[in-house]
């Protein structure tokens, strides 16, 4: 199962970026034999100014048809990591071929890309930059490849 990082605005060369390459290049190889991979970080920007919704429409447009639709949002579900990683074999198992992760500019995202949303997922109540997230994101996909593939990374 492929997975899509879509984010709204661009990284620019600095430890974030580092991290989100680090942490989608270790999930490409943990999960591979998996069936989950690879991962990649697609980045829009919304230079046209459209505010939510046009960042709606580029995060949309980035997403490939078919695939399952993830938001993360404060108001998503919280899950601990290996209850992330069964929901990731889950999909796998199912045979869904693509996941998209949306992660939305610094005004979150548009209702009604959250409300099409096949989940939504929460990294707890407090609000972390959308920069961030992508770094908390690519961790929790290699932690969850590890997990499921019993490495040591993830402990208890």
């Amino acid at each position: 199962m492929r997975v899509h990082v879509i984010a709204v605005g661009r990284l620019r060369a600095g430890p974030e970026k580092d991290l989100v390459g680090d942490y989608l290049t270790r999930f490409d190889r943990t999960g591979r034999a998996l069936g989950l991979g690879p991962a990649r970080l697609v980045e829009v920007d919304d230079r046209k100014g459209g505010g939510l919704a046009g960042e709606a429409a580029l995060l949309r447009a980035a997403v490939p048809k078919g695939a399952v639709l993830g938001v993360l949002d404060e108001r998503g579900k919280i899950e601990s990591s290996p209850d992330f990683a069964q929901r990731l074999a889950g999909w796998r198992d199912q045979g869904q071929g693509d996941l998209a992760l949306l992660i939305g500019g610094a005004d979150g995202l548009a209702p009604d890309l959250r409300r099409d949303a096949d989940f939504a997922l929460s990294f707890g109540k407090m609000v972390w930059p959308h920069m961030l997230v992508r770094v908390m994101l690519s961790e929790q996909l290699y932690r969850a490849a590890s997990i499921l593939a019993g490495a040591p990374y993830h402990r208890v």
